[in-house]
């Protein structure tokens, strides 16, 4: 399936003059000559083949069966279908010029009961072909070990990251992916976005195993005060161990480098005023440092300690030494940049603003205008100083560690003319001409990561909100390139 001289010229083509009516151009030649350039996917969010060759039930296989729980009652059983047409997918990579992959392995598919079963082996010839094939087109394999799903068992019998019994858990697993595939996979990620899987399934109760108290949210079980500290916790410290297995017994032949991933919002002051300047500090350390500050520094930021007491659990002398330093990057998830209000000093109504940890509200409103041009998701803003703003924060904290933007992308407002995605151009470009001029700045980023590849399960959202670079037809599974493809391919080259 070759596209490269063709189709995806045209599209470039037919978008050129919007391209060239916006004042800010961006180029690939901005950038160093050995950065990467890919498109991020998940396992369950575009393999399908959900019971296919030995895989079994994760997490999310069992909690999209939940009426109610997913938009339109969808699920991620066939997805993409990646899993049988993962060929056909690196022919679209390739086509587009990028340079790298990050994907995710299926737990699920790797180890259908845990440590307490066996080795699916289907699993592993799946990600060698998988593998195999992007280093034969050039393609550098991003691998995130953890991304979301977990085998549904590790829920049922442990209780998910709420039990210290998934550390082990998940060393074991790491270390069949170390030993299966290291040979060839030069970048780790251990886990996707800790903190926002903390907050999501212990804050608010919309990730499995869905635990929230008021008022974050109304599950049935949960507190939302203690449980997302303990599930963060424990994914910290399964990070860290791992990273020592890795560094002890692999590294020595592989020489891989190894990280963990955050998503980060950017966040500006709602008004001018000392209480909320303060409150982006605060929430900056509540989203992004209460995941960077223990892997770099050993332990939680001050500020975290401050406000949460003897609530937020500590690390022991051993823990704090395997966190400390047990990355060789930082990945950044950056979508977007939402307004902060003071909630410790300053009265806030409930309703209508977003509340968050650290005695915080966000809200992409001041005075009723939008921090930027809304999207098709409620918190999601185009505001691309934001990109600069959290890269300078992350070099400024973390002493200008090498960093990747992991992930950047955007849905929408609306589906229609999905294919003629101009927006999504601009919001691509505008990010850019930002992350080069954090470049510029000498920040050390050495990749940047679209979300995504294709069109895909958004979780929550099911299929409802699209942020590929490739459209996918629901019924026929055919992948059509988006003007925002061409504009992309011909950005690389």
């Amino acid at each position: 399936m070759e596209l490269r001289g063709g189709y995806l010229f045209f599209l470039y083509l037919s978008s050129v003059f919007f391209i060239f009516s916006v004042e800010e151009q961006v180029q690939r030649s901005q950038f160093p000559d050995d950065f990467f350039f890919g498109a991020s996917t998940s396992s369950y969010q575009v393999e399908g083949a959900y019971l296919e060759d030995g895989k079994g039930l994760s997490n999310w296989d069992f909690f999209t069966q939940i009426p109610g729980k997913i938009a339109d009652d969808d699920n991620g059983e066939v997805a993409d279908d990646h899993y049988n047409r993962y060929l056909e997918d690196i022919e679209l990579m390739h086509s587009l010029g990028t340079n790298a992959y990050r994907f995710s392995i299926s737990w699920a598919r790797i180890l259908p009961d845990g440590m307490l079963g066996s080795v699916n082996p289907r699993g592993i010839i799946f990600y060698n072909k998988l593998i195999d094939n992007l280093l034969s087109k050039g393609i550098e394999p991003f691998v995130t070990i953890h991304h979301n799903d977990l085998p549904q068992v590790l829920e049922q019998r442990d209780g998910g990251w709420l039990s210290p019994l998934l550390r082990e858990e998940f060393v074991h697993f790491a270390s069949i992916c170390f030993e299966s595939f290291g040979d060839r996979v030069k970048y780790w990620v251990t886990i996707n976005e800790p903190n926002m899987g903390a907050d999501f399934a212990y804050l608010r109760g919309l990730f499995p195993p869905a635990h929230c108290s008021p008022p974050f949210g109304n599950c049935s079980t949960g507190n939302s005060d203690i449980e997302p500290l303990i599930g963060m916790h424990n994914m910290l410290i399964a990070h860290a161990m791992a990273v020592e297995i890795y560094r002890t017994f692999f590294w020595p032949k592989q020489n891989g480098f190894i990280g963990i991933v955050a998503h980060a919002f950017m966040y500006e002051p709602l008004r001018d005023e000392e209480r909320d300047r303060d409150a982006v500090d605060r929430a900056l350390a509540f989203n992004v440092a209460w995941t960077f500050d223990p892997v770099v520094y050993g332990d939680y930021p001050a500020e975290m300690r401050h406000c949460h007491g003897l609530e937020l659990p500590r690390f022991s002398a051993k823990e704090k030494q395997l966190l400390r330093g047990s990355i060789d990057f930082i990945g950044v998830n950056h979508y977007s940049t939402l307004y902060v209000k003071d909630c410790i000093h300053s009265p806030c109504p409930s309703g209508g603003d977003r509340p968050i940890m650290g005695f915080l509200n966000t809200t992409g409103y001041r005075d009723g205008v939008p921090i930027g041009e809304p999207t098709g998701l409620a918190d999601f803003f185009v505001v691309p100083r934001g990109m600069e703003k959290i890269i300078d924060y992350v070099k400024q904290r973390y002493n200008n560690m090498p960093m990747f933007v992991t992930e950047n992308g955007c849905t929408l407002q609306t589906q229609e003319n999905e294919l003629e995605d101009r927006d999504r151009i601009n919001f691509h470009r505008s990010y850019l001409a930002s992350l080069a001029r954090a470049i510029r700045s000498g920040a050390d980023v050495r990749g940047y990561f679209v979300w995504s590849l294709m069109d895909n399960f958004e979780w929550l959202n099911g299929y409802t909100k699209r942020f590929g670079l490739y459209y996918v037809d629901r019924e026929t599974l055919e992948r059509t390139p988006k003007l925002s493809a061409g504009w992309f391919a011909s950005f690389l080259s």
